[in-house]
């Protein structure tokens, strides 16, 4: 069930992308500022009950629908798990600003890209070169890939292997969202509040950051990408990001990082990957990477269904 809902929602979503995604967003804003208005204490134990109240619900209500949908017939569960997976992959979130910043490139139009750019990432990026275009446009893919794509798909197999249905893609949407809104905030917007969300991101991120880089590594350069991997992604600022930018850059054998400026200001970074200079070749490559990770892990998840089936 779980490879035929994941190519199902694939496929739903490439046909029609859910336009209304955004107000999908303004509820969960609503959400989860509900508990941290109602909780926030500026506290790490206010933090953590906050966190599991907000998280344990929606698991709760989607466990039990699942269950009951697999009472009253396996296809309408299998519907909720592709209704699911729609709701929370976003495939085409980060697609379209790629491919049109792709496109800018190669029609050598760099003020259309870089304004493209500046839209994706919420800074301004237009004195930035087209190779800085490019670098940083394959950076936001590499990560948008394993946040909307890989690390949701790894927790849906995982809870969907517990018998929990669709949660796990929520669990990790739901993770994702509370980091950014509690997580990143500074201790004198929230004190220790947001600590936990923090601590709970990083958990859950453990095994999809590793599962994405390995999955680059064997369906791109092995050795570059374990060398890369290995080296450098503990230079980045954030660590579980240089994981995926590091490996990415490795198995697409393109140098990413180094400085570039955004919002007028000079950003410092460490460079890493290796090789060759990134512009709109590497662009495709990078398409090319993503779509072999995805085909690698639907072709594992075929393999583990047929294991189930004949045990």
């Amino acid at each position: 069930m779980s490879l035929l809902s994941l190519i199902a929602a694939l496929l739903l979503e490439q046909l029609h992308p859910l336009a209304t995604r955004k107000y999908l967003f303004t509820w969960m804003d609503s959400y989860v500022d509900f508990f941290q208005h109602h909780l926030n204490a500026g506290e790490h134990k206010h933090g953590k009950i906050a966190w599991f109240a907000a998280m344990g619900l929606p698991l709760l209500l989607v466990s039990l629908l699942y269950w009951l949908l697999m009472c009253v017939h396996p296809v309408l569960a299998w519907a909720g798990c592709v209704l699911v997976l729609y709701l929370t992959m976003g495939f085409r979130r980060f697609s379209h600003y790629f491919t049109d910043i792709h496109k800018a490139l190669r029609k050598r139009d760099p003020d259309g890209a870089r304004t493209l750019l500046s839209e994706w990432c919420g800074k301004s990026c237009h004195e930035m070169s087209g190779e800085e275009v490019a670098r940083v446009t394959i950076e936001q893919a590499l990560l948008a890939s394993h946040r909307n794509v890989f690390g949701v798909v790894t927790w849906f197999v995982i809870f969907m292997m517990l018998g929990l249905g669709p949660a796990g893609a929520i669990l990790y949407r739901l993770g994702l969202f509370l980091n950014a809104r509690w997580g990143t905030k500074s201790s004198e917007d929230f004190g220790n509040f947001g600590e936990f969300a923090r601590q709970a991101y990083r958990v859950m991120e453990w095994l999809p950051l590793r599962l994405t880089a390995m999955t680059f590594a064997i369906v791109g350069d092995f050795e570059d990408t374990v060398y890369c991997w290995r080296t450098q992604a503990k230079s980045w600022p954030d660590p579980e990001e240089g994981i995926v930018l590091a490996s990415g850059a490795g198995a697409l054998g393109v140098r990413l990082g180094l400085t570039v400026v955004q919002d007028s200001a000079p950003v410092h970074r460490p460079e890493i990957g290796m090789d060759e200079e990134a512009d709109a070749d590497f662009m495709q490559s990078a398409v090319g990477l993503v779509w072999r990770a995805l085909v690698f892990w639907m072709i594992m998840l075929l393999l583990l269904s047929l294991a189930r089936l004949v045990g």
